[in-house]
Protein backbone atom coordinates (compact mmCIF):
# COMPACT_ATOMS: atom_id res chain seq x y z
CA UNK A 1 0.00 0.00 0.00
CA UNK A 2 2.53 2.68 0.75
CA UNK A 3 4.15 1.77 -2.43
CA UNK A 4 1.43 2.32 -4.64
CA UNK A 5 0.61 5.98 -2.52
CA UNK A 6 3.74 7.16 -3.66
CA UNK A 7 3.31 6.34 -6.64
CA UNK A 8 0.10 8.39 -7.08
CA UNK A 9 2.13 11.29 -5.47
CA UNK A 10 5.09 11.21 -8.05
CA UNK A 11 2.60 11.15 -10.96
CA UNK A 12 0.43 14.06 -9.32
CA UNK A 13 3.99 15.78 -8.82
CA UNK A 14 5.11 15.22 -12.49
CA UNK A 15 1.75 16.37 -14.00
CA UNK A 16 1.82 19.79 -12.07
CA UNK A 17 5.80 20.41 -13.23
CA UNK A 18 4.56 19.29 -16.68
CA UNK A 19 2.38 22.24 -16.76
CA UNK A 20 5.15 24.77 -15.63
CA UNK A 21 8.04 23.20 -18.09
CA UNK A 22 4.83 23.55 -20.98
CA UNK A 23 3.80 27.39 -20.07
CA UNK A 24 6.46 28.86 -22.37
CA UNK A 25 5.22 26.73 -25.61
CA UNK A 26 3.41 27.78 -28.77
CA UNK A 27 -0.21 26.46 -28.85
CA UNK A 28 0.56 24.38 -32.02
CA UNK A 29 3.02 22.78 -30.23
CA UNK A 30 0.87 21.99 -27.23
CA UNK A 31 -2.11 20.59 -29.50
CA UNK A 32 0.59 18.35 -30.56
CA UNK A 33 1.87 17.27 -27.03
CA UNK A 34 1.35 13.84 -26.44
CA UNK A 35 3.42 12.89 -23.15
CA UNK A 36 1.47 15.51 -20.75
CA UNK A 37 -1.43 15.64 -23.07
CA UNK A 38 -3.82 16.88 -20.03
CA UNK A 39 -1.40 19.22 -18.74
CA UNK A 40 -0.80 20.62 -22.59
CA UNK A 41 -4.92 21.26 -23.07
CA UNK A 42 -5.29 23.01 -19.53
CA UNK A 43 -2.86 26.04 -20.39
CA UNK A 44 -4.65 26.07 -23.53
CA UNK A 45 -8.16 26.47 -21.56
CA UNK A 46 -6.25 29.01 -19.33
CA UNK A 47 -5.27 30.66 -22.33
CA UNK A 48 -8.54 31.59 -23.93
CA UNK A 49 -9.66 32.24 -21.13
CA UNK A 50 -7.20 35.37 -20.86
CA UNK A 51 -8.91 36.08 -23.99
CA UNK A 52 -12.27 35.49 -22.84
CA UNK A 53 -13.12 33.05 -25.32
CA UNK A 54 -15.46 31.01 -22.72
CA UNK A 55 -16.62 28.18 -25.67
CA UNK A 56 -12.53 27.32 -26.58
CA UNK A 57 -11.48 27.52 -22.75
CA UNK A 58 -14.55 24.80 -21.89
CA UNK A 59 -13.66 22.84 -25.01
CA UNK A 60 -10.39 22.33 -24.06
CA UNK A 61 -10.96 21.65 -20.08
CA UNK A 62 -13.43 18.56 -21.07
CA UNK A 63 -10.79 17.03 -22.89
CA UNK A 64 -8.12 17.93 -20.94
CA UNK A 65 -10.04 16.36 -17.92
CA UNK A 66 -11.09 13.16 -20.05
CA UNK A 67 -7.40 12.86 -21.24
CA UNK A 68 -6.02 13.25 -17.39
CA UNK A 69 -5.43 10.48 -14.63
CA UNK A 70 -8.45 10.40 -12.09
CA UNK A 71 -5.88 11.40 -9.05
CA UNK A 72 -5.68 14.62 -11.68
CA UNK A 73 -9.11 15.65 -12.74
CA UNK A 74 -10.21 17.31 -9.48
CA UNK A 75 -7.44 19.86 -9.67
CA UNK A 76 -8.41 20.63 -13.00
CA UNK A 77 -11.84 21.03 -12.58
CA UNK A 78 -11.03 23.46 -10.10
CA UNK A 79 -8.88 25.39 -12.88
CA UNK A 80 -11.62 24.84 -15.47
CA UNK A 81 -13.90 26.66 -13.13
CA UNK A 82 -11.55 29.56 -12.24
CA UNK A 83 -10.62 30.02 -16.33
CA UNK A 84 -14.57 29.89 -16.77
CA UNK A 85 -15.17 32.07 -14.16
CA UNK A 86 -12.53 34.44 -15.38
CA UNK A 87 -13.47 34.20 -19.45
CA UNK A 88 -17.41 34.77 -18.39
CA UNK A 89 -16.08 38.12 -16.11
CA UNK A 90 -17.56 36.36 -12.99
CA UNK A 91 -15.96 38.29 -10.78
CA UNK A 92 -17.45 36.77 -7.47
CA UNK A 93 -17.17 33.33 -8.87
CA UNK A 94 -13.43 33.52 -10.00
CA UNK A 95 -12.55 34.79 -6.55
CA UNK A 96 -13.98 31.40 -4.58
CA UNK A 97 -12.39 29.29 -7.29
CA UNK A 98 -8.94 30.97 -7.43
CA UNK A 99 -9.11 30.29 -3.34
CA UNK A 100 -10.61 27.14 -3.93
CA UNK A 101 -7.27 26.12 -5.96
CA UNK A 102 -5.23 27.77 -3.42
CA UNK A 103 -4.11 30.68 -4.83
CA UNK A 104 -4.14 34.11 -3.87
CA UNK A 105 -7.43 36.06 -4.34
CA UNK A 106 -7.98 38.82 -7.13
CA UNK A 107 -7.10 42.10 -5.53
CA UNK A 108 -9.90 44.47 -5.29
CA UNK A 109 -8.85 46.51 -8.34
CA UNK A 110 -8.71 43.59 -10.67
CA UNK A 111 -12.15 42.71 -9.57
CA UNK A 112 -13.60 45.99 -10.23
CA UNK A 113 -11.93 46.02 -13.51
CA UNK A 114 -13.28 42.35 -14.60
CA UNK A 115 -16.46 43.48 -13.23
CA UNK A 116 -16.63 46.59 -15.39
CA UNK A 117 -15.94 44.23 -17.84
CA UNK A 118 -18.88 42.31 -17.51
CA UNK A 119 -20.78 45.03 -17.58
CA UNK A 120 -19.59 46.59 -20.90
CA UNK A 121 -18.46 43.85 -22.80
CA UNK A 122 -20.81 40.32 -21.34
CA UNK A 123 -20.10 37.28 -22.66
CA UNK A 124 -21.67 35.48 -25.68
CA UNK A 125 -24.09 33.46 -23.31
CA UNK A 126 -25.41 36.85 -21.75
CA UNK A 127 -29.04 38.01 -23.24
CA UNK A 128 -30.02 40.07 -25.15
CA UNK A 129 -30.54 43.07 -22.78
CA UNK A 130 -27.53 42.43 -20.84
CA UNK A 131 -25.41 43.12 -24.67
CA UNK A 132 -28.03 46.08 -25.47
CA UNK A 133 -27.21 47.72 -21.63
CA UNK A 134 -23.35 47.17 -22.56
CA UNK A 135 -23.67 48.85 -25.70
CA UNK A 136 -25.79 51.75 -24.20
CA UNK A 137 -22.96 52.06 -21.14
CA UNK A 138 -19.99 52.08 -23.74
CA UNK A 139 -21.95 55.15 -25.92
CA UNK A 140 -22.17 56.79 -22.08
CA UNK A 141 -19.00 56.15 -21.46
CA UNK A 142 -17.45 57.93 -24.67
CA UNK A 143 -19.71 61.09 -23.95
CA UNK A 144 -18.32 60.97 -20.25
CA UNK A 145 -14.70 61.13 -21.32
CA UNK A 146 -15.46 63.34 -24.07
CA UNK A 147 -17.04 65.57 -21.73
CA UNK A 148 -14.31 65.85 -19.09
CA UNK A 149 -11.92 66.09 -21.66
CA UNK A 150 -12.88 69.04 -23.28
CA UNK A 151 -14.09 70.32 -19.36
CA UNK A 152 -10.07 70.04 -18.78
CA UNK A 153 -8.98 71.36 -22.36
CA UNK A 154 -11.09 74.21 -21.16
CA UNK A 155 -9.73 74.83 -18.02
CA UNK A 156 -6.44 74.91 -19.17
CA UNK A 157 -7.37 77.21 -22.15
CA UNK A 158 -8.93 80.14 -19.88
CA UNK A 159 -6.33 82.06 -19.22
CA UNK A 160 -5.50 82.39 -22.58
CA UNK A 161 -8.76 83.52 -23.70
CA UNK A 162 -10.65 80.43 -23.60
CA UNK A 163 -11.10 78.14 -27.08
CA UNK A 164 -13.96 76.89 -28.56
CA UNK A 165 -16.60 73.91 -28.03
CA UNK A 166 -15.39 71.92 -31.52
CA UNK A 167 -11.61 72.49 -30.76
CA UNK A 168 -12.13 71.63 -26.83
CA UNK A 169 -14.22 68.63 -27.54
CA UNK A 170 -11.22 67.86 -30.70
CA UNK A 171 -8.36 68.15 -28.40
CA UNK A 172 -10.25 66.72 -25.30
CA UNK A 173 -10.01 63.45 -27.33
CA UNK A 174 -6.55 63.71 -27.78
CA UNK A 175 -6.45 64.01 -23.79
CA UNK A 176 -8.65 60.79 -23.15
CA UNK A 177 -6.54 58.64 -25.80
CA UNK A 178 -3.36 59.84 -24.59
CA UNK A 179 -4.71 59.09 -20.42
CA UNK A 180 -5.97 55.55 -21.62
CA UNK A 181 -2.42 54.98 -23.53
CA UNK A 182 -0.15 55.45 -20.84
CA UNK A 183 -2.69 53.93 -18.23
CA UNK A 184 -2.79 50.67 -20.46
CA UNK A 185 1.07 51.26 -20.90
CA UNK A 186 1.44 51.26 -17.44
CA UNK A 187 -0.88 48.18 -16.71
CA UNK A 188 0.70 45.86 -19.19
CA UNK A 189 4.49 46.69 -17.16
CA UNK A 190 2.90 45.93 -13.90
CA UNK A 191 1.52 42.81 -15.58
CA UNK A 192 4.68 41.75 -17.18
CA UNK A 193 6.99 42.87 -13.84
CA UNK A 194 4.83 40.07 -11.99
CA UNK A 195 5.07 37.69 -14.57
CA UNK A 196 8.27 37.61 -14.61
CA UNK A 197 10.31 34.68 -13.01
CA UNK A 198 11.87 36.22 -9.71
CA UNK A 199 15.50 36.03 -9.32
Amino acid sequence: MPPKQRQVKIEQRGSLEAIQALEQRSDEELESETKYKAAALAILGARASERFDADAARGYFQRAIAAARPQERMQLRRMADASLALAERRAGDLKQAVERLGQEAPTGRQMFALRAMGLLLPPSSAGILARLRGIALIILLVFVLLAVGAGLVELIALPFGGIGLAPAVLLGLFVVIAVIAIAAAIGRRRRDRARAPSG
